[in-house]
């Protein structure tokens, strides 16, 4: 079986670490030619929504599922025509557009922040004397780790925000005084099986998640993020693995975004797991048994974003397992990652204080 990915970035890279003991083989579409993915299958170069790059990729595989949400939604559809393609079109679709994915968390009873469509400095105006400050005006399309967004605290705020991001589609959000980040990645299969991860809390910094601590130990919170998992995974029919992030605000979940693909905040599972994110979305986008979910110990997940740590430093510390993605060093950008496992969660969190010096998050 030959699985193409579109999407060579580190994701990829290691969905297809993940396939080889499974005899799988992979090829993977990109612009670049040095991007992680090339490290460990072959790459055919070209633009997204390139016609030609698209059928080319097609044409060499069985199956085709993507590793980022900025496919174009377009060049899908015509793949998809041709080759099985996993998670499902619409998913994407609606998780490239914050308005439409609110909307339809909605409608599946999963709580949101208040939120309005913002199409004029009108608009953002009577959206922001509806909602109240302190809000968050966002992009609706093509922000992630932070970028795309203003906070406005202040009347004062409007207009410069307005300045800044206005002249394209964007979404006013009521500000969630939160008490902690939380996601849950699951998968279901082309079978309809669904399994779900422990809850992990997460940290960001400037937008850019910096660390991720698992698992979380809150029966009532994982059942309510597992139960709004399911009803998202059963509204597309979904096949793969899917996030949802949530803020934590005095007990209760609100629903920030989802993701339709392998997950940041689910590098953990590759240690920290009896089965990673990576395999189980291979596994379900095949229709194979999905794996099991559980915790082997406690774990965290630190990222490596615009300078890489001392190996040797890190690889002496009891537990850690360092992940360098092969890219060229650059501000923001995410370069690798260590995860720590231990057997008790103070023995994880003694080695994570370690770790955190080390790399300076």
């Amino acid at each position: 079986m030959r699985i193409g990915i579109i999407g060579a970035g580190q994701l990829g890279r290691m969905l297809a670490l993940a396939g080889y003991p499974l005899a799988l083989q992979f090829r993977f579409l990109d612009s670049t030619a040095d991007s992680p993915g090339a490290q460990v299958a072959p790459i055919v170069l070209g633009p997204f929504d390139d016609a030609a790059s698209l059928r080319k990729l097609a044409g060499d595989v069985d199956l085709v599922t993507y590793e980022f949400e900025n496919v174009p939604v377009a060049a899908l559809h015509e793949v998809a025509a041709s080759r099985p393609c996993f998670p499902p079109v619409d998913a994407l679709r609606v998780s490239q557009d914050r308005l439409l994915e609110k909307e339809l968390f909605g409608r599946l009873g999963i709580p949101t922040p208040p939120f309005r469509a913002v199409d004029s400095l009108a608009d953002l105006r009577a959206a922001v004397a509806a909602i109240g400050l302190p809000c968050v005006l966002k992009t609706r399309r093509l922000g992630y780790d932070g970028r795309g967004q203003r906070y406005l605290r202040r009347h004062a705020d409007v207009d410069a925000a307005w300045d800044a991001l206005g002249g394209v589609p964007l979404i006013l959000e009521g500000f969630v005084r939160f008490d902690r980040e939380v996601s849950i990645v699951g998968a279901r299969s082309t079978r309809g099986e669904t399994r779900a991860y422990p809850i992990v809390a997460n940290t960001h910094r400037e937008g850019i998640l910096r660390v991720t601590v698992a698992p979380v130990r809150d029966a009532r919170l994982q059942r309510a993020a597992a139960g709004h998992l399911q009803r998202v995974l059963d509204h597309f029919d979904y096949a793969g693995v899917l996030t949802i992030e949530f803020f934590v605000e005095d007990g209760r979940l609100v629903a920030n975004e989802m993701a339709p693909r392998v997950h940041n905040s689910g590098h953990w599972t590759i240690e920290g797991a009896a089965t990673s994110q990576f395999e189980n979305h291979l596994r379900a986008i095949l229709g194979l048994p999905l794996g099991d979910t559980r915790a082997v110990g406690h774990a965290a997940m630190v990222n490596f974003i615009g300078t890489m740590p001392d190996r040797s430093q890190l690889l002496a510390l009891p537990g850690v397992h360092y992940h360098d993605y092969g890219k060229a060093p650059r501000p923001g950008r995410k370069l690798g990652h260590c995860t720590v496992v231990a057997a008790t969660a103070a023995a994880r969190d003694a080695t994570l204080r370690k770790v955190l010096r080390r790399v300076g998050t």
